[in-house]
């Protein structure tokens, strides 16, 4: 067998092999989306749970307070290391 011929049977099995896998992937993205539509129809319309107030702790005011701490710390640290 000569180089050539080596090179074009090379050539169409590459292309072959493509070709498949192309293929493969566009009805996978076919399934896909209508699995997607599927699902959006047989589920209907969702309503998102409500929302509910977030609760203010009786520790809230000293949350706060250690928050500032740790930020007045922060500016110091790096006000002394000059970064």
């Amino acid at each position: 067998m000569a180089l050539s011929e080596m090179l074009m049977s090379g050539l169409e099995l590459m292309v072959l092999g493509m070709g498949m896998v192309f293929m493969f992937l566009a009805v996978l993205i076919v399934v896909m989306r209508g699995m997607s539509v599927l699902a959006a129809r047989l589920e209907g319309e969702v309503e998102p749970p409500e929302a509910k107030p977030l609760a203010v702790s009786a520790g809230a005011a000293s949350d706060l307070r250690l928050i500032a701490a740790i930020s007045a710390a922060v500016t110091r640290y790096r006000s002394t290391r000059g970064a």
